[in-house]
């Protein structure tokens, strides 16, 4: 039996199949088709071995980088040359805008020349020897961080990045104008508001004019408690510019008594205690409208902000930001009410106290 068994033995080592390890220490089972084949042996490019080649690899990369530094140049240059309404024919894509052509041409070349010089250089000039590494646990060994740091600092030097100036250059050089084009496209946004926002069309020796009546209004017009809704002189409904200029402008009149006006500026920028206040809430510009003669308060009716047109407007409920802006008035020789400048201060939600 025990003679048996030791041909048994002998007979199935002969028919296992062997074990080989190539070059790269993968373990190849001669024969077995699922074995791992390890990895190929390594096969130097052209650039490798010849710097004329490499040189040639280095000029052809920063040629497309400096092919993307010129397409976005171009893409600025068309935004300002076309004008947006200009078509021309372009087979065969028809009848087109020359802007958009324009632009999405030049923006394509500049993006895809990036691209395609790193891909070049990446295939060429970087290294390209494959490298295997065995998985190991998330929390790696300070020896390990060593070793990918020392790794990541050998693949810099391999990747020739500080050694091919030009390649490198140039590739600053595109990364950099690209984000030009964005800038460029916010000036489809309009133009910039510059101080637009902080003045309105009221300036000294503007009339003011009644809301319903379109009439100049006089001290008289305007009774002790009441409250009176009040625009520039020259702001007609039918103007193009309307809504835009109303929605800064809007004045509301109230005529309290002298005596019951707490804050002194308010009281100098009065006549005959009657006070005018922007008609736009300082929260999110709504129109304030609803008024409390005895209390002479106002209220916004969106969020419930309430002035006090008693003492200098300011906020005693409410999310509202600060006082509603006040226009300082008179009275001119005719005797009708009259602006004497601007608001104080910018009307509407205090964007301005930001600044």
């Amino acid at each position: 039996m025990s003679s048996q068994t030791g041909s048994h033995e002998n007979v199935s080592d002969e028919n296992l199949p062997s074990a080989q390890e190539d070059a790269h220490g993968a373990v190849a089972v001669k024969d077995d088709p699922f074995a791992d084949p390890g990895l190929p042996p390594h096969e130097h490019r052209v650039q490798d071995i010849d710097e004329k080649a490499a040189r040639r690899s280095e000029r052809a990369v920063a040629f497309l980088f400096v092919v993307s530094m010129l397409a976005t140049v171009g893409f600025i240059a068309s935004y300002v040359a076309f004008p947006i309404d200009k078509i021309v024919y372009v087979w065969p894509l028809g009848h087109v805008s020359a802007l958009n052509l324009a632009l999405g041409v030049t923006l394509g070349i500049a993006l895809f020349c990036i691209g395609a010089g790193a891909v070049h250089w990446a295939r060429t000039l970087m290294s390209d020897e494959e490298m295997v590494d065995e998985r190991h646990a998330v929390a790696a060994e300070p020896e390990v961080r060593a070793k990918v740091m020392e790794d990541f600092r050998q693949g810099a030097k391999e990747s020739q990045f500080g050694r091919r100036k030009l390649i490198r250059n140039t590739m600053f050089g595109a990364v950099a104008l690209v984000p030009l084009s964005g800038v460029v496209l916010l000036r489809d946004l309009g133009p910039l508001p510059e101080d637009k926002l902080r003045h309105t069309i009221w300036k000294k020796g503007k009339l003011l004019v009644n809301e319903n009546t379109r009439q100049p209004l006089k001290p008289e017009d305007i009774s002790v408690g009441s409250l009176t809704f009040a625009m520039p002189e020259g702001l007609e409904p039918e103007d193009e510019e309307f809504h835009k200029e109303i929605a800064k402008a809007a004045l509301m009149l109230v005529r309290l008594e002298p005596k019951d006006i707490k804050d002194k500026r308010e009281l100098d920028w009065s006549h005959e205690g009657i006070v005018a206040y922007s008609k736009i809430c300082t929260h999110v510009g709504c129109p304030v409208s609803l008024y409390e003669q005895q209390t002479h308060h106002v209220l916004c009716p969106c969020h419930q902000s309430t002035f006090d047109l008693s003492d200098g407007a300011r906020v005693i409920f409410g999310p509202a930001g600060h006082p509603l802006p006040q226009l300082n008035i008179s009275v001119n020789k005719d005797g009708f009410l009259e602006a004497q400048g601007d608001f104080a201060e910018p009307v509407g939600p205090a964007f301005w106290e930001r600044g």
